[in-house]
């Protein structure tokens, strides 16, 4: 796969993950900047290192496998990763800018 080609697919990666919603927050993980990494592979396996906005988050189950079934529907992904972490700690910083006024931080 070329450059160009991986970063189509990686921009693909990124619309779908903004159709990813935590069920208790009305703005999507992306813009929530609870995904850290996107790393697409040669072989079409995406590695993606994501976090939770709360370590005891109730939906947890219910968006690692949102998240890795959308992933996995993108053209050109073969397979999805989806790795929780907790380093570094998620925190309101990390919100976009549209996050921060939808949520009435701004």
């Amino acid at each position: 796969m070329t450059q160009q080609e991986k970063t189509m697919i990686e921009g693909k990666i990124v619309d779908v993950l903004k159709t990813v919603y935590d069920p208790e927050i009305p703005v999507n993980i992306w813009d929530l900047g609870m995904i850290y990494k996107i790393d697409l592979q040669p072989d079409g396996v995406a590695d993606l290192d994501m976090t939770f906005t709360a370590p005891s988050c109730p939906a947890a189950d219910f968006i690692l496998e949102d998240v890795r079934t959308k992933v996995e529907s993108v053209d050109g992904v073969k397979a999805a990763n989806v790795n929780l972490v907790f380093e570094p700690a998620w925190d309101q910083s990390m919100m976009s800018e549209e996050a921060r006024v939808e949520l009435g931080f701004d």
